[in-house]
């Protein structure tokens, strides 16, 4: 039964390359739980690793070591495969749940000294047993002596002119000499052949002997080998359970390799099963198509019913969607865009989609697919795919009736897509809720189907213009067309009116979603260019605040001075350092999009990415990254409204800013307007340190001065001044 669906949806080239990927034949589903095999399989993404040896089914050894039989070394040659293995993956440390699961597997200390009796063609190693180490050297000397007698035969004087040639002929694997008649004379042989042209295949008596002395040698190493073959059997024996274990661990590890080197090799992706029975394919690629138009399909309901033009793909969709839950399900990977593809749980998938007529069992085309529909009455939660649903019957009494077997089925949970040219059916199921139409795309101005799908609504069918495209006659599809009927003519202008607004509409929605793309990727571009931006202010910040710190600083050295000219020389200072602190307007990079064509130095290129501050251009088929400020336009620049620009300039005050203010003699008022305006000259300098006299006379004047910094927002803190800068009658201004 699997094998007819594999080969109904067309997966058989895809199940052969993948089964060519296993380490031996296996049924493709795998035991246990669908998630952790997934998780593994994803784990297995991470890893770099080389693909299992071939190997045996080893179910009839496992069966006969339980019985004390006596493996051949071959056999037990497979089992070091395994093993071997094993002991490989485990050394590759993988550090995920994979590698957690293989450290979990300890190979015994006697399978492990097992795997070192072969090497790496599966022949024993000499030091397995003394023996072995002579008796091969024995033989090595015979088959040594063997050539260097037939070379001294071959260049024999006396033997020469009985030579046929002087090459050595194998006859039944057996060394022999062609000769001609009368070779008895000098020479002792047996014969074991004769060509047409009277010559004799001979061995000569010495070989003969030798012969029979290495086929000694043979046995008594047969013997050696049926020794160790015989005690390694036993050994195995007390580890048969262990020995099943890593036989199904292996295959459960061939199972994912193969999956993923399917998916490395092919560029496809893995979509694991979801809870419910919706299916929504995004950009799926069925894999017998070579050249595939990819298929994005909502299948949220529980009917998809397809219909439209002929030749169309109408059955390429059915077998899309059916192929993708059965690769799912057995969570083998595929072409499509697993992030946004969801496909459900079924416990079965089936195609109604032969003409199931037979001459030999009497049964017609409908007879045929009755009994198919009959036996879906019985099931539940079953994907099944109908092609060409009203086959083999009139179609008015078709629609009827499938439409009534359609809704009994939706109701034990069958979930069913349909093709089908005939538009009754689909008028009759559109109103059902739990139906979704999709129409194939017929292309009117080239007159052929574009391959594409357009959900929500009954394509026509064209039959007229496919066969006038296949070359039937006008004259002949116009006489058709008038016996189709005028209101029925009607009715497909309305049924093409519909699909040409839906196509108007999806297209409209398509660019839609492409400027939304462009404008997110805008958006996030320049939100890449603001962090950029408030880094680079945030560190011109701190430069700017430790210039300032040593301008401050120099300026208290110039308060603690007690001479004017060494005020004046710190203060000189630290207007210098203040001059440092320039701040440049940034560049302005030119705007560029996707697509736009720039130079890039001496190259010329297009720009398919952009970020920030860098863009990455194609220049001849090689991708490079360069910064945006050293592109410039290459050809017409695109046409954009002039923008104003606004720009802010920040003058000093003329006036010197000074560190000392006195304010003898004053009023109240007029010393506040003047402190005021000598605080604000003060801040703009950068000072965070002034000094005030205001005197002690009456105490008023010193009251309001004090008044007025406790409520200024830049003041930070204020004290009397030291003895030696004024006392009591001046204030040491912190701001």
């Amino acid at each position: 039964m699997r094998d007819k669906l594999i080969k109904q949806l067309d997966l058989t080239g895809y199940i052969e390359r993948f089964e060519g990927l296993l380490a031996r034949p296996k049924p493709l589903f795998i035991e246990g739980d669908r998630s952790l095999h997934f998780r593994f399989i994803r784990a297995l993404e991470e890893v770099e690793f080389k693909a299992p040896p071939k190997v045996r089914d080893c179910k009839d050894m496992w069966m006969r070591l339980g019985k004390q039989a006596v493996l051949g070394l071959e056999e037990i040659y497979e089992v070091v495969k395994i093993v071997r293995y094993f002991m490989y993956l485990k050394n590759l440390r993988i550090e995920n749940v994979l590698g957690e699961w293989l450290a979990q597997i300890e190979i015994p200390a006697p399978i492990v000294d097992l795997s070192k009796m072969f090497d790496a063609k599966g022949n024993l190693e000499e030091h397995v047993d003394e023996r072995l180490a002579s008796l091969k050297a024995a033989k090595r000397q015979n088959r040594e002596a063997i050539r260097q007698t037939l070379s001294r035969m071959l260049n024999s004087a006396k033997l020469s002119p009985y030579l046929v040639d002087r090459q050595i002929h194998y006859v039944n694997d057996e060394e022999a000499l062609l000769v001609r008649g009368g070779f008895n004379h000098v020479m002792k042989a047996t014969v074991i052949g004769r060509t047409t042209a009277g010559f004799f295949y001979v061995i000569p008596e010495s070989i003969a002997k030798l012969k029979e002395k290495e086929a000694g040698i043979v046995s008594r190493l047969e013997e050696v080998y049926y020794d160790i073959a015989k005690k390694t059997s036993r050994m195995l024996g007390e580890w048969l359970k262990f020995l099943k274990f890593i036989d199904a661990a292996f295959d459960r590890f061939d199972h994912y390799q193969a999956r993923m080197q399917m998916a490395r090799l092919e560029d496809l992706n893995f979509v694991m099963p979801d809870r419910g029975e919706a299916i929504r394919l995004a950009d799926f690629a069925h894999p017998a198509l070579s050249h595939p138009r990819p298929v994005s399909i909502d299948f949220t309901k529980d009917v998809l019913m397809i219909t439209g033009v002929n030749a169309g793909g109408k059955t390429m969709l059915l077998k899309s969607i059916l192929a993708a839950a059965w690769l799912s399900k057995y969570l083998l990977p595929m072409k499509c865009d697993a992030k946004k593809t969801y496909i459900g749980s079924f416990k079965k998938i089936e195609a109604i989609i032969e003409d199931p007529q037979n001459v030999r069992n009497d049964i017609s085309t409908f007879a045929g697919r009755m009994r198919e529909f009959s036996r879906l009455f019985s099931q539940s939660h079953v994907l099944v795919g109908v092609d060409e649903i009203e086959l083999g019957t009139d179609s008015d009494e078709a629609a009827s009736l499938f439409k009534v077997m359609i809704e009994e089925l939706v109701k034990r949970h069958v979930k069913i897509v349909i093709t089908t040219h005939h538009k009754r059916l689909a008028a009759m199921m559109a109103g059902n809720e739990r139906v979704e139409l999709v129409a194939a795309v017929y292309d009117e101005k080239n007159q052929v189907p574009t391959y594409t799908f357009l959900q929500g609504i009954i394509g026509k069918s064209y039959a007229f213009e496919t066969a006038e495209r296949y070359g039937v006659p006008r004259n002949i599809v116009q006489k058709a067309r008038v016996e189709y009927g005028e209101d029925k003519e009607r009715l497909n202008e309305l049924i093409e009116r519909s699909s040409t607004l839906e196509r108007e509409l999806h297209e409209k929605r398509r660019q839609l979603e492409h400027r939304i793309e462009a404008l997110e990727r805008e958006k996030a571009r320049y939100k890449e260019l603001n962090d950029t931006l408030e880094s680079e202010l945030y560190a011109k910040k701190r430069e700017l605040e430790a210039i300032y710190a040593e301008a401050t600083k120099q300026v208290r050295m110039a308060l603690k001075a007690k001479d004017e000219k060494s005020i004046h020389r710190q203060l000189n200072r630290a207007h210098k350092t203040v001059q440092k602190a320039k701040i440049e307007a940034p560049k302005r990079l030119e705007s560029f999009a996707v697509g736009d064509r720039v130079k890039y130095r001496k190259n010329r290129g297009t720009i398919i990415a952009l970020k920030a501050k860098e863009a990455t251009i194609e220049v001849e088929g090689i991708k490079m990254r360069v910064p945006l400020s050293e592109l410039k336009r290459s050809g017409n620049p695109p046409k954009a409204p002039k923008k104003k620009t606004v720009s802010v300039t920040l003058e000093r005050s003329k006036a010197t800013a000074g560190v000392k203010l006195d304010l003898h003699g004053l009023r109240a008022e007029e010393a506040i307007e003047k402190l005021d305006k000598f605080i604000s000259d003060a801040l703009l300098a950068g000072f965070d340190e002034v000094l005030v006299y205001h005197g002690i006379g009456t105490r008023k004047l010193a009251h309001a001065v004090r008044t007025f910094l406790k409520e200024h927002p830049s003041v930070k803190g204020f004290h009397d001044a030291p003895p030696h800068m004024g006392g009591f009658g001046a204030t040491v201004v912190e701001l």
